[in-house]
């Protein structure tokens, strides 16, 4: 990225990027090879990024910088908050928009836009983070900008397998999916806009915000349907990409 750029506008552009596996994942949908085992792989080993990411990059960053208390109170506002969230959207067509078998609720009635809100409940408040952590001055979190494109993969596919069977036009999937991109990418470029002069402490609370909303997140969703998929690998999976995640964000410390 080149260095000449703002750092709202890098942020933009990385969330953009980290989004974008959302169509990746729907441009492979109808590939033969890639099986349900090798995708809840995938998502076995992107859980373990996402967690190592929220573990060190956002809640103990943030307690070196501001202490205890707002990393407590925003990873349990953020926790309750997606948690309702998520309570919604998977009541009304939405539960398994990170499944890996691409097996979805019909999304004749509504469904689409039910899963794209779904989408968005998980994808805010990752673009944010991804956004802030260029404020350090560091350059972008490469482990929390891994865990998104990972988690959005299977996403993005299972969601289009499930729609194409409620008859839903490769022109709806792929336009419904390219403007999610470009409002995960907005959420970047904004948080970074306007937390580019935040106190530390509050920095330190949006991202445990995100961090609870995440790690909920993950243990809700993500790792049951990876653990339905891959039956047998999900915790060395889960281990080598919080391993490696580790590795690669403590090593510039």
């Amino acid at each position: 990225m080149p260095g000449s750029l703002p750092i709202w506008l890098q942020a933009g552009i990385w969330g953009l990027v980290g989004a974008a596996s959302l169509i990746a994942g729907a441009s492979v949908a109808s590939m033969k090879w890639l099986t349900t085992r090798v995708i809840a792989g995938i998502m076995s080993f992107g859980c373990g990024v996402l967690i190592s990411a929220v573990a060190y990059d956002l809640i103990f960053d943030g307690f070196k910088k501001a202490g205890i208390r707002p990393i407590v109170a925003g990873a349990i506002a953020g926790s309750l908050a997606y948690a309702a969230a998520n309570w919604f959207v998977s009541h009304h067509g939405a539960h398994h928009r990170k499944r890996s078998t691409g097996e979805q609720q019909p999304a004749s009635e509504g469904g689409g836009l039910v899963i794209a809100i779904g989408s968005l409940l998980d994808g805010i408040p990752e673009s944010v983070v991804l956004g802030v952590s260029l404020l350090s001055g560091g350059g972008v979190s490469i482990a929390i900008f891994a865990a998104i494109f990972l988690s959005n993969f299977p996403e993005g596919l299972s969601s289009a397998v499930g729609m194409r069977k409620a008859g839903r036009s490769s022109a709806y999937i792929y336009g419904l999916w390219t403007a999610i991109t470009f409002l995960s990418g907005l959420a970047s470029l904004l948080g970074a806009a306007f937390l580019s002069s935040a106190a530390p402490a509050l920095i330190a609370m949006v991202n445990a915000v995100a961090a609870g909303a995440l790690l909920t997140m993950v243990s809700d969703t993500m790792l049951p349907e990876a653990v339905e998929g891959e039956h047998g690998a999900t915790g060395f999976l889960v281990v080598v990409g919080l391993l490696l995640a580790f590795s690669i964000s403590r090593s510039g410390s």
